[in-house]
């Protein structure tokens, strides 16, 4: 194999590395700093990596030519490939570091929520609820002032630790509905 090609397969061998590297594990030491865009280091190791493997690609194209003229012509053909992959890197990480995702579910979070009772609630007791939370249904245990059955609606006034809550019925006051639908 032509010690032209070798050499760029070894620099684009180096940028994958360090490209790799860098979207998994994040900046490398102190290495890049803070820095963002085209100074960022995923862009310089997509760079370096287009640089290596598109010269090394225009090397297995190329007759045999003069040393210098080859490895002119394979910068030109790396520098055409490295050019989107860098802009490609920036985008890259623009967007794993600018997604948006949703706060910490704090017990804060939790006033407010609605639900309905899953296990009764017995008058100064522990029951079950199902809560919807951040889009989520979540079930946490539950004590009220009142006995509440199953099935009824309810809304959380207080958390009093991380993994209960105090709820107050938001059923309409009156008799339950019957199962046809009309009241008893």
């Amino acid at each position: 194999m032509d010690p032209i090609a070798v050499a760029f397969l070894a620099v684009g061998g180096v940028g994958l590395l360090v490209l790799v590297l860098a979207l998994v594990v994040g900046e490398i030491g102190e290495f890049g700093g803070d820095a963002d865009g085209p100074f960022s280091l995923p862009a310089i190791a997509a760079f370096v990596g287009g640089v290596g493997f598109g010269g090394a690609a225009v090397t297995a194209l190329l007759p045999p030519l003069a040393g210098a003229l080859t490895v002119l012509l394979a910068v030109v053909g790396g520098l055409v490939v490295a050019l989107p992959l860098a802009a490609g890197a920036i985008r890259l990480s623009a967007s794993l570091r600018d997604m948006p995702t949703e706060r910490t579910l704090t017990s804060d979070r939790l006033l407010g929520a609605q639900g309905v009772v899953v296990s009764g609630v017995p008058a100064g007791g522990f029951g079950e609820v199902r809560l919807s939370v951040a889009g989520q249904q979540l079930k946490y245990h539950a004590r009220s002032a009142v006995p509440l059955p199953a099935g009824t609606p309810v809304y959380v006034v207080d958390t009093p630790s991380d993994t209960s809550v105090e709820v107050v019925s938001t059923a309409p006051d009156g008799p339950p509905a019957s199962p046809g639908g009309t009241a008893s």
